[in-house]
């Protein structure tokens, strides 16, 4: 992924503490975690976090209650996306490198298979209602697989896939494809392109978050650096604000109504919906240079963002308490 920083200014919100709409609650070090951190996965029950991380060639697993690593899982080919899944307790990891999908036993580590998909193997989605995980992959390519890795169908697209939103009430897969500058509308029942939606003049749209409830996309774009809320229905641009640049990851806080979006100039945007129409951004807390990924557990009602080891600063997990 190109990296594309713009200008952020962390303002002064002139409330307490308390009222911010994330609290620091710990900062978890990881230790000779080398390069660029991708994407992660929780296990909800244990408090695992799974974390993809690409430049050491690893997934690091995160004990985020005690707040410490306890396993590594070595040998890996550029990791991006990670997926775990409680009911069959088994770890999903994308290799961009060799274009792989492996699947590993979430108990012992231990691979079980291995799946040659193709180049740039990125993010992986769960439809649970279907029992089929979802691989993004190579110059234009959605891949569906039963849970044992058998592929079902190939969903083809015009350009690499970044982030994808699965409805789970419906049969549309939404994806982002900053490279034909777009987002590709997926039914999934037929496996094809049912509709093409702009992003309104900012392009290389990246992290992606759902609110399928009230219709709504949120999609980051880092040129310029733009929250855009969409219309699911039509494909209407509903609003653009101004977000952390070099963002990677968003995601929408149903019960709180509120949108979260990291970025690698070091920072945190936090939006309000006020309705579906209408968004205000609340807050803007700083993190770190290069944290640009994260990921946001409802159930455990914290957002983990991981930051990238800086000069003699080790890489970390920074672990935020919803307010």
């Amino acid at each position: 992924m190109r990296v594309v920083a713009a200008l952020f200014t962390f303002a002064t919100l002139g409330v307490t503490q308390s009222n911010e709409p994330l609290r620091l609650e710990k900062t978890i070090p990881l230790p000779n975690v080398q390069g660029r951190i991708d994407h992660m996965s929780i296990d909800v029950k244990n408090h695992r976090l799974f974390m993809a991380a690409l430049g050491n060639n690893t997934v690091e697993v995160i004990d985020v209650k005690q707040g410490k690593r306890i396993h590594s899982i070595p040998g890996l080919r550029e990791p991006q996306g990670v997926l775990y899944l409680p009911e069959v307790n088994r770890l999903y990891v994308a290799n961009g490198d060799d274009g792989t999908l492996r699947i590993f036993d979430g108990s012992s580590y231990e691979p079980i298979k291995s799946i040659k998909l193709g180049d740039d193997a990125d993010n992986v989605r769960f439809d649970a209602d279907k029992k089929h995980v979802y691989v993004g992959y190579g110059s234009g390519a959605l891949a569906a697989m039963t849970e044992d890795g058998g592929k079902v169908v190939e969903i083809s697209l015009d350009a690499h896939p970044e982030s994808f939103q699965l409805e789970k009430h419906g049969s549309r897969l939404f994806v982002n494809l900053p490279k034909s500058r777009k987002v590709a509308v997926v039914d999934r029942t037929t496996a094809s392109v049912i509709a093409k939606f702009g992003t309104g003049g900012a392009f290389s749209n990246y992290p992606m978050a759902l609110d399928e409830e009230d219709h709504r996309l949120f999609i980051v774009c880092r040129l310029p650096a733009r929250l855009i809320v969409l219309d699911t229905n039509t494909g209407t641009v509903i609003e653009k604000l101004s977000v952390i640049g070099d963002s990677d990851d968003v995601f929408y806080d149903q019960a709180r109504k509120r949108v979260y979006a990291t970025g690698g100039e070091g920072g945190i945007s936090v939006y309000q919906q006020q309705d579906p129409d209408h968004y205000r951004q609340i807050a803007k807390l700083a993190t770190v240079k290069g944290a640009r990924t994260s990921y946001f557990s409802p159930d455990l009602k914290k957002l983990f963002v991981a930051a990238r080891r800086e000069g003699t600063e080790p890489a970390a997990i920074r672990v935020y308490s919803v307010q």
